[in-house]
């Protein structure tokens, strides 16, 4: 049997280059003979992903728990013909993911929306092989162009949904070396050729890593024991 295809995440706060790399890292596995597919959420072209667009264009308004499912449901739309992509052989880059809806969502600081309840709709949907986060600082992410043009573009913001992000992995982590830090603040080509080698090494281990994983539940959850 053919070796299955890695599924990649590719997260970081706004303007820290995740599609960029994204398109990069897609060119680089493509010129070396490996197929591929590269897959943004939200995707704004499903009748969900409409929804999205106009709540972070600001032009509607939503429930935070309303929103927040409605980001879930975009990532639950894929997760099928992601494992079947997978499954085929692809290697599956996302910009975007369980992560950051969990994240984002956490940092309105609504009382009743929690990062562990945010996590609750994510559960089941395909895990993945590496998640690489793009680390920069709110204020360098601030001078990038096109920063402020959505909902969540403020340095307030950022800062909040950084500390949450990190503040994420170390619950989910749970001892696996699937997430891994690379520091978007230096040039285009050092981020790439980090970001290349990671995902290099994760495919070589993907006899290692066995069959697609599951997002699991919150660590000390009654569904987690």
């Amino acid at each position: 049997m053919a070796q299955r295809g890695a599924l990649v995440v590719v997260e970081g706060l706004d303007r820290a280059g995740k599609s960029s790399q994204c398109e990069l890292l897609r060119k680089s596995l493509e010129e070396s003979g490996m197929p591929v597919k590269y897959i943004r959420f939200p995707d704004r072209t499903t009748a969900i992903g409409k929804m999205i667009d106009e709540y972070l264009r600001g032009q509607s308004q939503l429930d935070d728990h309303a929103i927040h499912l409605l980001f879930a449901s975009n990532r639950w739309e894929v997760a099928r013909s992601i494992e079947q992509d997978i499954a085929r052989g692809y290697n599956v880059i996302v910009d975007r993911y369980s992560y950051s809806g969990a994240v984002y969502s956490a940092a309105k600081g609504n009382p009743n929306l929690s990062l562990e309840w945010a996590w609750l709709p994510e559960i089941g949907l395909p895990r993945p092989d590496l998640c690489l986060f793009l680390q920069i600082s709110p204020d360098e992410a601030a001078k990038r162009g096109g920063f402020g043009g959505e909902r969540y573009e403020n340095q307030a913001m950022q800062t909040r949904v950084r500390e949450l992000f990190h503040a994420l992995f170390k619950v989910v982590r749970g001892g696996h070396d699937d997430v891994q830090i690379i520091d978007a603040g230096r040039s285009l080509d050092e981020v790439a050729n980090d970001i290349r080698d990671a995902v290099r090494g994760c495919i070589e281990r993907l006899d290692a890593i066995g069959p697609l994983r599951k997002l699991g539940p919150w660590p000390g959850s009654p569904r987690a024991e």
